[in-house]
């Protein structure tokens, strides 16, 4: 007598081997659909629509107008738009916990500055700079100016620090706020030199501006765009820079590290981030079309116009510039004592 097997067709005529069979073939039929999904994702040219930018700071400012420069140039290689939006707040620290939060698919972005190297050490932050933002390279740097009222008759830092340290805190420096770029290359200043002068602290930069020409305060630490046309118009004195280099507006100016200060070196920058774990294909073609735009002499103009040099190089470069000024800034941070207002 011949038996037939049942097969699986008959376990799946029969009642309970029914069910089972038709819960199986269900369970199959989605992980079947999520693969067929992720091979046309992965599959999918990017960018397929357009990109955001989101800016700390409000329009008009350098970050906001480096960043848009690039940013038209960067849309025509990409063939998708990159629109700007402002979000200011908090030193760029809520612009920054947005795009920190926000998908790593490469459609949100974040225009970062030197400020977002800052604030890990002076406030508490929801989000890690190093950790939740993946770098995609810097846009362009500019150095700062030590400028002194011309009638205290300091003509270079060495005169200064002299001054400084012949009579502690009688002179007085002006900077745009407590915590800013240029209140710590001050206090970084004061840290390397062993002198003692008394901070003055503004909201913004044209006040303490009028306040030197005026002689109501000695020194400035200032963005070089804000203070060479009153060097050029011979109402202030250009006492030395902070960069790593020297300014091509200014040659003859030495920068601190020629002066003999170390240690002051690190420009006012701005970049681009994404979010952490953006694919680094991703990565790639932004920081790709990023140099391309940098490597435009129509964009070079631009930037030089902002007093500004374009900082191109790789995400890794970049990366180790924010890693560094992060650690610097903490640094100088515990030993100045300094406390957010």
């Amino acid at each position: 007598m011949r038996v037939r097997k049942e097969g699986s067709g008959a376990a799946c005529r029969s009642g309970a081997g029914s069910r089972r069979c038709l819960l199986a073939l269900a369970l199959g039929l989605v992980v079947l659909v999520a693969d067929v999904r992720a091979q046309a994702q992965s599959a999918a040219p990017w960018p397929d629509k357009s990109i955001r930018i989101l800016v700390g700071f409000p329009p008009g400012t350098s970050t906001d107008t480096l960043t848009r420069m690039v940013a038209t140039r960067m849309a025509e290689f990409l063939g998708q738009p990159l629109t700007v939006e402002n979000k200011p707040g908090a030193g760029s620290s809520i612009a920054a916990e947005m795009v920190a939060r926000s998908a790593p698919d490469g459609y949100t972005l974040l225009a970062t500055s030197s400020a977002n190297t800052i604030n890990p050490s002076l406030y508490r932050l929801s989000f890690d700079l190093l950790h939740d933002l993946t770098p995609i390279g810097g846009i362009a740097e500019a150095p700062l100016l030590v400028i002194g009222w011309p009638g205290n008759g300091l003509r270079d830092i060495a005169q200064v620090i002299a001054a400084a340290r012949a009579k502690p805190d009688a002179l007085a420096y002006g900077s745009s706020g407590v915590g800013t770029f240029v209140h710590l290359n001050a206090e970084l200043f004061k840290l390397s030199t062993g002198t003692r002068i008394t901070h003055v602290p503004y909201k913004g930069s044209s006040q303490a501006i009028a306040d030197l020409l005026s002689g109501q305060i000695q020194l400035l630490f200032t963005p070089a765009s804000t203070a060479i046309p009153h060097v050029k118009a011979g109402k202030a004195v250009a006492l030395g820079l902070i960069g790593r280099k020297r300014s091509p507006e200014l040659p003859d100016v030495p920068t601190l590290g020629e002066a003999g200060v170390p240690g002051l070196d690190s420009a006012l920058w701005s970049g681009l981030h994404a979010p952490a774990g953006t694919p680094p294909a991703v990565i790639d073609r932004l920081n790709r079309e990023l140099q391309r735009a940098l490597g435009l002499a129509e964009v070079r103009a631009q930037i030089a116009t902002q007093s500004n040099e374009p900082l191109p190089g790789t995400p890794a470069q970049f990366g180790a510039l924010v890693r560094d000024d992060v650690e610097r800034w903490a640094r100088v941070v515990r030993s100045a004592g300094i406390k957010a207002d």
